[in-house]
């Protein structure tokens, strides 16, 4: 390995994060990655692995993909600017075009994380509608700024930072009367919901629930804000996933894979008559700014990936997801560990139950601080990792695995990590 790379990653040790250093040797997480071969990562010593996440979403066309890297290498060796004093990006226009191409969405913010796109949408349901109050869904996970950290399920990601934004309410998921009392609040400006909440466990709103936020937000004058950072770009075989709901969002954000997995990008879009409500005036219009925004390189990036997310790639997605899904349940679903399997596309999640035996938990493990949470999930991880796959639990719910593979993932790929997954199964089971 680079020389340069391992004094990075001790440096990382002591000067980012030393627990999450600490997490990935006790987990024998394969961090010490070197290289890239045909979308897949290379450890040091040579092992190649599958990235059942596909970079937390963000590697969609897996690691490193040629087009991107074209793209980006043929902006750097012209003479474009990579950044407009005036504010006005010419790659922003561009992309902007495109996704209104793809989308019917007419104005477009930029931003690098998906968070940013959240907290500009946040921002703007209360200045368009002059309402104060937002609903989210219990469960929900919309990033880790301070807006978006209000609408967080409660726990450790959010308990210590209160108080929160004001007047940010969250609904019991899947709850239709509280629901109906939330759209009956004069004082409402949004609802925020996620197609699928995937760090909840990959839980979908059923189609009662998801009919009538739909038809009551309409009715009332309420925004309807779909966050879309894990479930749009394709990843559902939809451009976006919230195309079939029963009305068009107000508001939806993207980020992860816009980039094309190597620039940070995301995007918050919304129709002109709503954007121009509340920055159409001279001295709103950089009310909300970011100094990167749209920035060159990112943008060009963004327009490589949309030129990759074709009609013919978004039907080969929903084909594999049925592929995928068929698999599990033929090898997966039988396992006596595994209690159910559900998700939409490629975002699927394996939900576990563990036999109440002191080898699938956390203080026999001896980390005694996890004691609360069901170890079984990190089991399953660890056990994947051995055998060349990278995984890992839902945020919120750490009996869930999560399964996003990369788009570009081959049909034996598919398969084989099925069979993967129920020989890893098979040797917990046989721990008791």
């Amino acid at each position: 390995m680079d020389p340069l790379l391992h004094e990075g990653y001790d440096g990382f040790r002591a000067f980012v994060n030393p627990l999450v250093s600490m997490r990935a040797r006790l987990s024998s997480e394969p961090y010490l990655l070197e290289r890239v071969e045909h979308g897949h990562l290379i450890d040091s010593d040579g092992k190649p692995y599958i990235d059942l996440l596909a970079g937390w979403g963000t590697q969609a066309f897996g690691h490193r993909p040629a087009a991107i890297e074209a793209a980006l290498m043929n902006f750097l060796n012209s003479r474009a600017p990579s950044f407009y004093p005036s504010g006005i990006s010419p790659y922003a226009g561009l992309l902007a075009s495109r996704l209104y191409q793809r989308t019917g969405y007419d104005a477009a913010f930029f931003a690098s994380g998906g968070t940013e796109a959240v907290e500009a949408a946040l921002k703007l349901v209360r200045g368009a509608t002059g309402r104060p109050r937002i609903a989210c869904v219990q469960g929900a996970y919309h990033g880790c700024t301070f807006g978006s950290v209000a609408m967080m399920q409660a726990g450790p990601y959010r308990d210590i930072f209160g108080p929160h934004l004001p007047m940010v309410d969250a609904l019991p998921f899947g709850d239709m009367e509280a629901l109906d009392n939330a759209l009956a609040d004069p004082s409402l400006a949004a609802i925020v919901l996620e197609p699928i909440q995937v760090e909840a466990g990959v839980r979908l709103p059923d189609a009662a629930y998801l009919a009538r936020l739909c038809h009551g937000t309409g009715e009332r004058g309420v925004l309807l804000v779909a966050d879309e950072i894990q479930t749009g770009l394709g990843r559902t075989g939809r451009f976006l996933s919230s195309e079939d709901w029963p009305r068009r969002p107000d508001v939806i954000t993207l980020g992860k894979a816009l980039g094309g997995g190597l620039m940070p990008l995301s995007v918050m879009l919304t129709r002109r008559p709503i954007f121009d409500g509340v920055y159409g005036k001279f001295a709103l219009a950089e009310a909300h700014a970011s100094t990167f925004s749209g920035n060159a390189l990112a943008c060009v990036a963004g327009l490589a990936a949309l030129d990759l997310l074709d009609d013919a790639m978004l039907a080969d997605v929903e084909r594999k997801g049925r592929l995928l899904r068929e698999a599990l349940e033929e090898f997966v679903l039988p396992s006596p560990l595994v209690k159910a399997i559900r998700g939409d596309g490629l975002m699927l999640g394996i939900e576990l139950e563990a036999p109440d035996h002191p080898c699938y938990q956390f203080d026999y493990l001896g980390v005694p601080e996890l004691a609360a949470q069901p170890a079984i999930g990190m089991l399953l991880v660890h056990r994947l990792y051995k055998a060349g796959y990278i995984s890992q639990i839902c945020g919120h719910a750490w009996q869930v695995l999560r399964v996003q593979p990369s788009l570009t993932i081959s049909d034996d790929e598919l398969l084989a990590c099925a069979h993967a997954l129920r020989e890893a199964l098979d040797f917990l089971w046989d721990l008791q």
